[in-house]
């Protein structure tokens, strides 16, 4: 025992000297590297002899802290490795050359009768123990938490009279008899689309760090600010046909949200304002709170989100929530700073950013998100006739470089004033990450496909064709949606640098998802005669864009971007503008009689050009 004893002191005292030099090594070679310091906390096992159970706990430093703590952290490992073994050999006390025979063969006889009468006293103590844990119906403790030593407990400085081994219980031996025995902790279910990195996203937001978050509330600070040069020169700076952009050859506010998150106890919350261009161009394109009273677009108008809600702890999650909050069906997110180029194409910008209504997200799995929706209708406020509409998204994410959404929408009466006229939607989008070398200057690419597909039934139109009567007449139009829009992402130098190509098209006869130009200030209410919305009218339309992003931190981006527009009716915002002279005359629904007696027109072109210079800000 006593030659095993040194040999263990003597390879600890060799492994410790081994540590200390590795440790001063490094922080010769590599002072500006992390250190990863692992803190254990040590628990004895129920195991035969005596096993530590080490709980690790990384704790990152940086290597270039004075060399100092170095020695010092050093120097203390082995200092409070050596007390034990210290301890140990002098509990045999002194060590002498001779002893008289009969002095050795007592000794040697009294030892071992003391260790066998405290091992069979400690065996009963766990015979009882596991009797009490069998009585009360409970399951044995796990081994982390059952301290049980098969050797006799006696610290290491607790000798008694004659270097003979107290038979006074051991602080061990005492938490022996009075621990309770500890519940096995059920295993928590892992939380959604938490086993990777989802940053490269087009849509989702790419910063890694929350600023501040507390118990309550979670802050969330959004600022779009940006420029907007239009080829066109409208005399009235307006720029249309776009949900993101509104006005040319001026800084403007896009948004400013301020609000966050809500969190205690299972309910939740969330709130942000809109406050910028986006309080007046979000309403302006839903015409249902013209139906009945209290003026919701003015009510609403500030509130980008708002809801409250509920969490179940069932499956991986399930949350409801009421109010209003983003649809994401066109993939792309309502905020900028989510997004791989400012202005998306017509399949994201022509279809819903929010809804009003109710929904119920349940994770079945860590890679699955099932949402249905309850809604007031297609990006309303409320109700356009007697129906809600119900609709649901699925998203599904089976590994770390792929995610696959479906948005579908149905059932809705979505036009103001036909209540048998029903809007069907469904839009599909997969993303792939196809390239990932954080270690190279061009560190990740990846693109995004959205392909969507929607139509209208009733009411004088359908789905599938025009249908005509005996006479050859046009009795029912077709009316439907067709749309895609691909995009791929470069990122380089550790994401600081991002380079986006995309674009897509579109064709919607009917129009109905074509986005009224604010002529003579039409809204989605009012409607303009200079460019109707009437079943059979025609629209087809394709973009490009190149966007060029420089992130510095990653609560900031400055982006650079340009758009080609193009569609097959005059559309877009030309040199005379869409404004009369002299500024709106108030009946946007009506023809524009200027005092000489003649017709005002807009002046509508066929192609935009536009260039964008942004800074988009989020904590």
């Amino acid at each position: 025992m006593k030659i095993a004893i040194a040999v263990l002191g003597v390879g600890v005292s060799s492994f410790f000297v081994y540590v200390f030099a590795t440790l001063m090594k490094e922080f010769i070679s590599s002072s500006a590297r992390d250190l990863e310091v692992h803190l254990a906390r040590f628990q004895p096992r129920r195991k035969r002899g005596e096993l530590i159970e080490m709980h690790v706990n990384p704790v990152t430093r940086k290597a270039s802290t004075k060399i100092v703590s170095r020695i010092a952290l050093g120097v203390l490992v082995v200092f409070g490795m050596a007390i034990p073994f210290h301890g140990q050999q002098s509990t045999s006390g002194p060590q002498s050359t001779k002893m008289p025979d009969g002095a050795a063969s007592t000794n040697n006889s009294q030892a071992p009768q003391e260790v066998l009468q405290e091992l069979d006293a400690m065996k009963k103590r766990i015979e009882q123990l596991e009797a009490q844990l069998k009585q009360q119906g409970g399951s044995a403790p796990p081994p982390a938490q059952t301290a049980v030593a098969s050797t006799p407990a006696v610290a290491p400085n607790a000798a008694g009279p004659n270097n003979e081994p107290s038979l006074n219980p051991t602080p061990i031996a005492r938490a022996l008899s009075t621990q309770e025995p500890a519940q096995a902790a059920k295993p928590q279910p892992a939380e959604p689309f938490a086993f990777a990195d989802w940053t490269w996203l087009n849509g989702n937001p790419r910063t890694k760090d929350l600023p501040f978050d507390s118990k309550f509330f979670t802050p969330e600070v959004r600022v779009d600010v940006a420029y907007h040069y239009d080829f066109n020169h409208p005399q009235d700076d307006t720029i249309s046909g776009s949900s993101e952009v509104f006005r040319s050859n001026e800084i403007a506010l896009t948004h400013l949200g301020v609000g966050g998150d809500f969190h205690f106890d299972h309910v939740r919350g969330r709130v942000l304002s809109q406050i910028g261009q986006y309080a007046t161009a979000t309403p302006r394109n839903d015409a249902s709170y013209s139906r009945g009273q209290w003026q919701l677009d003015n009510a609403y108008r500030y509130v980008n989100e708002a809801y409250g809600g509920y969490h179940i702890d069932a499956l991986h999650g399930i949350n409801v929530d009421a109010g209003i909050f983003l649809s994401y069906v066109g993939l792309f997110s309502f905020y900028n700073f989510d997004n791989w180029a400012y202005q998306p194409s017509y399949v994201s910008s022509n279809t819903p950013w929010f809804f009003t209504g109710m929904r119920i997200q349940v994770f079945p799995t860590e890679k699955l998100k099932i949402e249905p929706w309850i809604i007031n209708g297609w990006q309303s406020y409320a109700r356009y006739n007697y129906r809600l509409g119900l609709g649901g998204q699925v998203l599904y994410r089976p590994r770390g470089w792929i995610s696959m959404l479906s948005n579908n929408y149905g059932l809705g009466a979505d036009t103001l004033g036909i209540p048998n006229r029903t809007r069907y939607h469904t839009d599909n989008s997969v993303e792939v990450k196809y390239y990932d070398h954080p270690e190279r200057f061009l560190d990740k690419m990846a693109f995004s496909l959205t392909g969507d597909a929607g139509c209208e039934s009733g009411g004088g139109v359908n789905c599938t064709t025009n249908v005509k009567n005996a006479a050859g007449k046009i009795v029912a139009y077709k009316q439907s949606f067709l749309g895609y829009m691909l995009y791929n992402r470069w990122w380089f130098k550790n994401d600081r640098y991002g380079f986006t190509l995309g674009g897509g098209k579109i064709n919607n006869p009917g129009r109905y998802l074509v986005l009224l130009p604010p002529i003579n200030g039409a809204t989605a209410t009012t409607g303009t005669p200079y460019f109707t919305e009437n079943p059979g009218d025609p629209f087809k339309a394709w973009d490009i864009s190149a966007t060029y992003d420089y992130m510095p931190r990653q609560y900031i981006t400055f982006r650079w971007e340009f758009n080609h527009r193009h569609s097959n009716v005059p559309y877009w915002n030309g040199p005379g503008g869409m404004t009369p002279p002299g500024g709106n005359n108030g009946n946007p629904g009506s023809i524009v009689i200027l005092p000489n007696g003649t017709e005002w027109f807009p002046d509508l072109r066929n192609t935009e050009d536009r260039a964008t210079m942004a800074i988009l800000v989020k904590f």
